[in-house]
């Protein structure tokens, strides 16, 4: 429960806070880095969820605090079951690539035909700033954190014995 409310803040002040593209089809959303946490700690869900709730509150997109906050959730709840650290940042990509891109795109075009078009370059502008914060930033967060003690008695068995597994 502690881990989930620092992560629901941790996550609410990175997006609101820092001064980059956070809410638009061009972004980088760093916050969007511990959506890998999950892997490690399933208790992370929850509280990445109500973070992105929080800092979709600020969205002016309206659609995004239910749109993109079930983004997250989904890319979660997958990213919980992955088989190894390496494939861990692939679902908040896809799902927010997706669920995100199409929101933005209804947003900019409604159901007209300039919806296909417009949802082509949000999914891909989306999807490549996941990329970045979940493969570059969430990777080092997967690698770094089971090497703290701290954090690794907080990694329940089950995760610990999938990282051992999957070393390579």
């Amino acid at each position: 429960m502690t881990l989930a409310a620092v992560l629901a803040a941790v996550y609410a002040v990175l997006t609101v806070a820092l001064p980059i593209p956070q809410y638009s089809g061009i972004q980088i959303r760093l916050a969007e880095a511990m959506t890998v946490l999950p892997f490690l700690f399933p208790a992370a869900t929850p509280g990445l969820f109500i973070g992105c709730i929080i800092a979709n509150l600020f969205s002016p997109y309206p659609l995004d605090v239910v749109c993109g906050s079930l983004a997250t959730l989904l890319a979660c709840l997958w990213t919980q079951h992955m088989p190894n650290r390496w494939l861990a940042p692939l679902p908040p990509v896809i799902c927010n690539a997706v669920i995100v891109g199409a929101e933005i795109a209804w947003f900019e075009a409604g159901f007209t035909a300039a919806f296909w078009p417009a949802y082509a370059f949000n999914a891909f502008t989306v999807g490549l700033g996941e990329l970045a914060a979940c493969y570059i930033l969430g990777s080092l967060l997967l690698n770094a954190l089971p090497q703290l003690s701290f954090f690794r008695e907080l990694i329940p068995q089950r995760q610990l014995e999938r990282l051992s597994h999957h070393n390579s």
